[in-house]
Order: C-alpha cells, then structure tokens, then sequence
C-alpha cells in the first residue's frame, strides 16, 4: 500500500469513527432535519482530514470547500496533474500505441497461429523494433494527424521488416512495399536519382491516403482495406461478390483470398497484441522514445550526400538510412528538395548549408569530347544521368560535337563511400556467395530472366534476386547480370569431382575454347587446371564422340587466378 493510500484510509476511519457528521454550525438550529451539508464551514473535524492528507494533494481542493481556498491556480493544475498521472504524454511510442488502439479485437485461428509465431520468434521482434527506431514516431503521429487507426503503424512490420531498402519478388519498394504504378498514382517520384517509394516521409503519408481510400471503398470495413492494400481491391471486391452469390458472410474472414491475404491481415492484428502486452509473450521491444527524431530539411536545390554528411557532422551510412529513397551519389536534381536529418544534427546543418554557395552543393569537372562519344557513354563514365548533363548543358537534343566541353556534375568522394547507392547495393548483392559457378552475364537482345533461367538450371526468382531486381523487371543490352550457373555439372559435395566453387570472389569465369588440331581432352584439360571428367560434364554432346574436331567449340568453368599465359 502506497503512502498516500495509508493517508486516504487514515482520513476514512476518522470519518467512520465521527459517524461521518461533522459538529453543527453555530448558526443551525439544534433540531434542524434539514441536510445543510452544501454550507457548511471548514469545522474541526474536515481540518483534521486535512491535516491528515497535507503534502499529498490527492484530492482537488473543492471537494472539500464550497467557498474559494486561497491556493494559487498553478498549484490546483498540479494537484489535477498528481491526481490524473495517466493524462500525461507517453515518454515511449510503445506506450503511446498501446494508449490508441482502436481496431476491435478478433479471434480466429489464423490469427492465433500468427501470434504462437512471433512469440516464437521473439529476436525477430527485438530486431524489427531496434530497425523501426529512427521511423516510428513519425509514423504513429502521422496516422493520428490523418485519422488513421494507430494499429496500422505496425503494418510496414508486415510490409517490409522496417527495412528501409527492401525490394520484393513483385517489385514493390521501401517500408510500405509499393509497386511502381500505386506509387505514381500517389505522387511518389521514380527515376535515375531518386525513389520516393523510399522515402519514409512521403510513403508514409501516401500509404495513409491509399488506405482511407480503400476503407471508404469497402464501407468503413479496415479489415476489408488492409486486404485490400495486399492483394489490390479488385481481388476483395470479387471475393465479396462471390460470396454474395452462395449466400455467405462477406466478412475479412469468410472470405476467399489469396494465401499471402488470408494471412496478412492476421499478422497485424498479432502484432498489435504483441505490442499491447509484450511481457505475456516473452516479447522485448526497443523503447522509443516518444519525440521526433528527425526533421525534415529544405534544401531548394540537387546536393551531394557526402557534403550533408559533412555538414550535418554525421556518418554518410546514416543520412542514407534516413534518406534511403536517394538512389545515387547525390539527391534529385529534379526534386523533392529535401533531407530527413537527426533532430540533433539539423541545425548545424542549416547553418553551415545557408552560407554554402549553391555552386559548392555538388563538385563539378570539365570533359572535352572525343570522336565516338555519346551522352550515354559519357553519363556511364561519370556516374551520373544523361538528364543531368542536358539540363546542366542547356542541351535540347543528345547530339555532341567532338572538341566541345561539357559540364559534368560528379561526386565528391570515392563511389566506393557510397555503400547504400543503388550501384554499391547490388556489388554488395551479386558478391554474397552462392552456390555453382559464378558468371558475369553481359544481356544481349531477346534475354528475359526466364531464357537465362532455364539455360543455367536456376530459379527465375533466385536469378532476380541475386541482381537485386524482380522477375518482372525489364533486362537492358549491356546489362551486366551475375549468374550462378548449374549447368554442365553437379555441386554435390559428395562428388569428389564436384565443382570447385571459391570462397574469393570474382575469380570464376565461363570461357569458350575452340578445339586447335592436334588437342585431346587430357590436353585441354591439362591447359586450364581442370579435369576430363568435368570437361565432360560441362559439354555433355562430347562423351559419345570418340574425337575432337578442330574449330569445335568446348565450355570451360575457369578460376582465372590458377591460369599462367
């Protein structure tokens, strides 16, 4: 029992024992029936409730007095503050969600078997939580501002993992996972420079306006929306008629919908109840604490990101993963203009920004033109976009003239301190070890993901992912595509012939000899350190043919460092 409850239970005995009357005033008649408790002054009796009670301020002050007490307004706001602690602001966002739920509560098996899986997995939860960090607060105060239930902020959880750079088989991006054609539809840029799928501050508040659109769709029904956001509200419409035709519920639940659906929906909802009781579920989450942690900067005009990590007196890594929508070196020239920065970094940053010449903003170099040079290939060199030269050249067509010079603008640093640029990403992406023989595929004309795929035995999505893309991505000639091939030979580890497959990177290389006279396949493979055996393998038309004739060609898997010239 806490102090003050020992005082409040003192005070209650004393009015028990007083028979809970206090002495008559002065100026009542003796016999009087009549109740004149309203008037009555401060007696004996209520001082030593008072007494009692001193230092304690639980109860407001006129719940004791009729006329005015001589306290101060201020010091009556901090009783009602003492008394109602519960109407101060959360110092944790957790706490802050779990103050607004306001889905109904659901039972349901599906919904069930989600829950036994994140109590499952509570690490998955402490990561996800650490990763939504920089995100949430913005997030939840933005679903309140725009009358959104605060349950759905957990929904990039669902979505992406918090992960700031996910990409998926469908081609949807960024924490909220919106493919290419809903993310025009809602203002959020794509190009060379820039993602704003990406972009926490206006992907966020698109995903608010899809999905008050969709819950007007389906009659204010949030279940309804949140399948919808998944699947696409054509599916949910079709399900819902259907199941108006065989006379069924039309419900999230009795619905029939996509597997992935059928179990999204549910994941939020266990999400929400991990989020509202995480110790029932052995759950740890993060704290965040419940203030803005970024701020979002104007900068009016296209800036090198290693100059605002400069400015800003922060890692380059992290501007980026405040600013993942930035796919290069530098922001859009083309807009938006501006940056998300830590709260406790954005005033330098403005400061130091407001007296750097706009000249200054990105570093600039001369290239004269060569005979045989095109835009594109000088965009290539420069790692910059061939937009970006026109603009900056006053150029209305992609016509050059050798001799001339144009301005190009270049990054500052190394690109190699670039690690979340979209080029650095995908080094990153097609370097991770695999398993088979690792090719570097150049596209040419007519190649799909689903022609390389079955020409290298893979997996159409495995090939995407290994290059960072989606199967449904388009192939460019003269993209570069890394490969690991499981043509022509087996990997099993059991095989003492099986392929060799390097821990080092980048030595591995599919190369086409032509037969010479005089070679056999002991001589070949002698030639490039390999044996018969996998000669074989790899040219399967050869091991019913008892001689090799000259100009034939033969497909060898080489590792380049064990090759002398």
């Amino acid at each position: 029992m806490t102090k003050i409850s020992l005082k409040i239970l003192l005070a209650l005995c004393y009015l028990l024992a007083t028979g809970c009357s206090f002495p008559k005033n002065a100026d009542s008649p003796e016999n009087n029936n009549t109740d004149s408790v309203a008037a009555i002054e401060v007696s004996t009796g209520e001082q030593a409730i008072l007494n009692t009670l001193e230092g304690d301020a639980f109860f407001p002050a006129h719940l004791f007095y009729t006329e005015p007490l001589t306290n101060t307004a201020e010091a009556d706001e901090q009783q009602y503050e003492d008394v109602f602690p519960s109407n101060r602001e959360p110092d944790d966002v957790w706490q802050r969600l779990r103050n607004t739920f306001s889905l109904p509560r659901q039972n349901n098996p599906r919904l069930d078997q989600q829950l036994r899986w994140y109590a499952k997995h509570p690490q998955y939860m402490k990561r996800v939580s650490e990763r939504a960090a920089p995100y949430m607060h913005y997030i939840v105060e933005t679903a309140e501002r725009m009358k959104i239930p605060s349950d759905i902020a957990l929904l990039p959880i669902v979505e992406s993992a918090f992960k700031p750079f996910a990409y998926s088989h469908g081609r949807a991006s960024g924490i909220w996972q919106f493919i290419p054609a809903t993310g025009k539809r809602f203002g959020l840029k794509q190009n060379w420079w820039y993602d704003g799928r990406r972009d926490v501050y206006a992907s966020t508040i698109a995903a608010y306006q899809l999905l008050t659109k969709l819950r007007k769709q389906f009659k204010g029904d949030w279940l309804l929306a949140l399948a919808a956001y998944n699947s696409g509200e054509r599916n949910v419409h079709r399900a819902i008629r259907k199941n108006k035709r065989l006379g069924k519920p039309t419900d999230f639940w009795n619905l029939k919908l996509p597997a992935e659906t059928r179990a999204y929906v549910p994941k939020l909802l266990a999400l929400k109840r991990i989020v509202a009781d995480p110790n029932k579920y052995n759950v740890q989450l993060t704290k965040i604490e419940n203030k803005p942690y970024f701020e979002k900067v104007e900068t009016h005009s296209q800036i090198d990101l290693a100059r605002v990590a400069d400015m800003a007196e922060l890692p380059l890594d992290d501007v980026y993963k405040l600013n993942p929508a930035f796919n290069r070196w530098a922001t859009s020239p083309h807009g938006p203009h501006y940056i998300l920065l830590p709260i406790s970094q954005a005033t330098i940053f403005k400061e130091k920004l407001a007296a750097l010449p706009k000249k200054q903003r990105i570093r600039w170099v001369r290239h004269k033109i060569r005979k045989g040079e095109t835009i594109s290939t000088i965009a290539n060199k420069y790692h910059t976009s061939i937009s970006s030269i026109k603009r900056v050249n006053r150029l209305r067509k992609n016509f050059l003239r050798a001799g001339h010079s144009l301005t190009i603008p270049v990054a500052s640093r190394s690109l190699r301190s670039y690690k979340f640029s979209a080029n650095q990403r995908l080094k990153k992406q097609q370097n991770i070890p695999r398993k088979g023989i690792k090719i570097s595929h150049i596209v040419r004309r007519g190649d799909t993901f689903w022609s390389l795929s079955r020409r290298h035995k893979v997996n159409v999505r495995s090939l995407a992912k290994w290059n960072s893309m989606a199967p449904r991505d388009t192939l460019k000639p003269g993209q570069k595509l890394i490969i690991w091939s499981r043509t022509g030979a087996s990997v099993s580890h059991n095989d003492p012939d099986h392929l060799y497959i390097p821990k080092r990177r980048n030595i591995m290389q599919r190369i086409g000899y032509r037969v010479r006279s005089g070679d056999s396949l002991a001589r070949i493979a002698n030639k490039f350190k390999v044996s018969v055996r996998q000669l074989l393998r790899w040219n399967k038309r050869l091991r019913n043919k008892k001689y090799l004739q000259p100009g034939q060609r033969v497909t060898l898997y080489v590792d380049v460092t064990r090759q002398t010239s």
